[in-house]
């Protein structure tokens, strides 16, 4: 199937969870007052002047099953080999906007909150989500010292009294990387979650960008041979989670623009972070590691702002889990002098940060471009990305308010 196809089978998803979610907002709102969810304004680290409800995460949940949900029905239609999402991402979804929404209402001690998110990386490396990324790096490696290697030969029997138990060395450093790609990416979508509208309009331009990358490698010839077996791909749920996703904060974000009428929460802020990161790892499950790296890109913005408060930090020597005001958004809004300008003007980086993630993506897919080349022009952005980090975390901006 070509893209505008793809695009036409799936679309009922996207719209299915813009819907729900559009309609869902304001009924959780509603509840979010009734159960005094609200998050009051204190004048310091807060911009908005009235109190604002703040379980927006929870509508954009149901945004995403009700997608996730009419995607089984279509099923159906679509290509043989072409997955449905696996449960286990479902399963993910709601550990990680439970812990979210126990840390909103009750205020989760940090080490819960690990804990859930752990949870929902556990969930993909039960179902060898995410999985295959290692083998794209270690094989090739292992490949340096003996050519003859493959997956196959990286299982080691390890002794036990009661016989050798298999110890698969690239299951257990993925389901590493998947727990790093987690805690990493709902942190980071959690750290930008600081102005109304941002971490909504930020996702769904990364969605945008993912789905992109997802429908060019459903149709590039590098995974289709001809005369060859059809082979089971998850190349169905990655445009699936992609359009759900940005369904769901489309339809929320009306709510959530400035001046914001409810606000993600931690439920809504880990759950986008998780979503990102889900299609992300999926991308390498074709054995294109390369690709996990485009897609990297395309959700550049929550990066760029965690390795900013990283290094910031850390020369400050205060902790990584501490509040201030110098994060890029931040510092933004005190140049542009309002949240509007502020966040439009990061939601045109990450449209930037979309193309470019597409655009070697679409090089590597369509063309004879070679995959080290793209990891030399990511080097040299992450470079940059640090520079920009170390430069931004250098002395405060006149004015800056005190943490």
């Amino acid at each position: 199937m070509n893209a505008p196809s793809l695009l036409a089978l799936y679309a009922p998803v996207f719209l299915a969870a813009l819907v729900v979610s559009l309609f869902a907002t304001p009924l959780v709102r509603w509840l979010a007052f009734r159960i005094g969810a609200v998050d009051k304004p204190d004048f310091v680290r807060k911009a908005h002047q009235r109190p604002v409800a703040y379980m927006g995460g929870v509508a954009v949940l149901a945004g995403l099953v009700a997608g996730i949900g009419l995607s089984y029905v279509l099923m159906s239609r679509a290509p043989m080999e072409y997955r449905g999402v696996p449960m286990a991402v479902v399963i993910g979804m709601i550990a990680i906007s439970l812990t979210g929404l126990a840390d909103d209402l009750w205020g989760w001690d940090p080490r819960l909150k690990i804990a859930g998110q752990l949870v929902a990386a556990a969930a993909l490396a039960i179902e060898q989500v995410g999985v295959k990324v290692a083998a794209g790096i270690i094989v090739p490696l292992a490949q340096l010292f003996d050519p003859s290697l493959n997956s196959a030969d990286l299982v080691y029997p390890i002794p036990m009294p009661w016989g050798p138990v298999p110890f698969d060395v690239i299951y257990w450093i993925g389901t590493a990387i998947i727990a790093v790609f987690v805690l990493g990416g709902c942190n980071a979508a959690n750290l930008i979650d600081g102005l109304d509208g941002l971490l909504s309009g930020v996702t769904g331009i990364a969605a945008a960008g993912l789905l992109a990358i997802s429908l060019l490698m459903a149709t590039s010839d590098k995974f289709i041979e001809p005369g060859a077996a059809a082979v089971e791909s998850l190349a169905g749920a990655r445009i699936v989670l992609s359009l759900a996703a940005l369904g769901a904060v489309l339809g929320f974000l009306p709510y959530n623009f400035n001046p914001a009428r409810i606000f993600l929460g931690d439920c809504g802020s880990l759950l986008l972070g998780y979503c990102s990161v889900v299609v992300i790892l999926m991308l390498g499950d074709e054995g294109m590691t390369h690709l996990v790296v485009a897609g990297l890109i395309v959700f550049s913005i929550p990066i760029i702002d965690t390795l900013f408060a990283i290094v910031r930090r850390r020369r400050a020597g205060v902790s990584l889990s501490g509040a201030d005001r110098e994060h890029i958004h931040h510092r933004l809004l005190r140049r542009l002098g309002t949240v509007r300008r502020a966040v439009l003007c990061l939601y045109a980086m990450g449209i930037g940060f979309a193309i470019f993630g597409v655009g070697l993506a679409a090089l590597v897919l369509q063309t004879e471009y070679r995959a080290r080349h793209m990891y030399i022009i990511a080097a040299l952005y992450a470079i940059g990305v640090g520079l920009v980090a170390i430069r931004l975390s250098s002395p405060k901006d006149p004015g800056a308010a005190a943490p």
